[in-house]
């Protein structure tokens, strides 16, 4: 048996500038973390010849990998099956459609697991160029790279997307205290929507592609070297600012990020206390991140019980493997 886990990621700033309608004229730039909430995927040979069994938010079993109805594990598992037959599942600590790289995340633990399967220890950047492409390169999803090297490097990082599609992953160095403070100030508030980010991202896309909305995302991408720079300063309160003005600067480039019942979540919780926020993902549901004085949580999260809230601390690893167990996979 494998076992391999990978976390989700909250971003800060620059979502939108991993598309490649915008990085293959201008260079992107995100700031994101990956946090301790994980996806966890295990494998292991069984008994019954030529099957494969798979169990997610559905169960399929299949003789070949052609006919499982997953898309993602369709196509990780053409390109990586094991010579026995054997079981997958997946355990995530959140659910899909939230927005905090769920999807990504997934594809990213699955490919490192099979990859072990086969005796092979994949690097980081292997696990996630190979989830760029089974996403983006053969199931032509509508989205951006920036989910699959935040789940597969882990950590705080600002991450590049360059017009020639290479990625640059740079560490963002924070002392531990800050960290601590950091931590403290944020919280994760349910907008009790799950969505599929497909509609959203294609009216972005055609919109960067038109040129209409261009101007507006490399101004999102302006802001990611003012949260840096907040960051390496330790100024929470100017990182609020910029994560709210980026918020601020995304609704405007598709009509489905934002609608007035989140708009009311978002001002309940200015009025509670949140110095800035923003919803997670592509928008239209999921999660909104918010920032807050650490000392004003306890008044914050009263004014907000009517939301069900997350804590979260950030996670440094990436994907790993947390369990392995020679059973014959020679």
């Amino acid at each position: 048996m494998i076992i391999t886990r990978t976390p989700y990621r909250i971003s800060f700033v620059g979502g939108g500038s991993d598309l490649p309608t915008f990085y293959q004229k201008q260079m992107g730039a995100v700031i994101s973390t990956t946090i301790d909430k994980f996806i966890y995927i295990s494998s292991h040979d069984i008994f019954d010849e030529g099957v494969i069994r798979l169990k997610y938010s559905k169960m399929e079993q299949v003789s070949s990998p052609e006919e499982i109805q997953h898309p993602i594990l369709r196509e990780v598992l053409r390109q990586y099956r094991p010579n026995r037959s054997f079981e997958v599942n997946s355990i995530g600590d959140v659910p899909y459609g939230t927005g905090i790289g769920s999807s990504s995340s997934f594809t990213v633990g699955l490919l490192h697991n099979m990859l072990l399967r086969q005796g092979k220890m994949p690097s980081k950047k292997r696990l996630a160029e190979e989830a760029c492409e089974i996403e983006i390169g053969r199931l032509r999803e509508p989205i951006g790279k920036q989910d699959q090297y935040a789940a597969a490097y882990g950590g705080l990082n600002l991450i590049c997307f360059n017009p020639d599609e290479t990625v640059t992953v740079e560490k963002i160095m924070i002392s531990r205290s800050f960290r601590h403070q950091l931590e403290h100030s944020l919280v994760l508030i349910y907008t009790g929507v799950k969505r599929s980010a497909s509609a959203i991202l294609d009216e972005h896309n055609k919109g960067l592609k038109s040129g209409g909305s261009h101007s507006i995302q490399a101004g999102v991408v302006d802001m990611v070297w003012e949260f840096r720079d907040a960051l390496a300063n330790e100024n929470l309160h100017k990182m609020a600012d910029v994560v709210d003005r980026s918020w601020q600067a995304k609704k405007s480039l598709a009509s489905g990020i934002s609608n007035p019942e989140l708009e009311a979540i978002y001002d309940k919780a200015r009025s509670n206390g949140a110095m800035g926020g923003k919803l997670l993902g592509a928008g239209g549901g999921g999660f909104f991140v918010f920032m807050l004085e650490p000392e004003k949580k306890a008044s914050f999260l009263e004014g907000m019980k009517d939301y069900r809230h997350m804590k979260i601390k950030f996670d440094a690893q990436g994907s790993t493997a947390i369990f392995t167990e020679e059973n014959g996979n020679d």
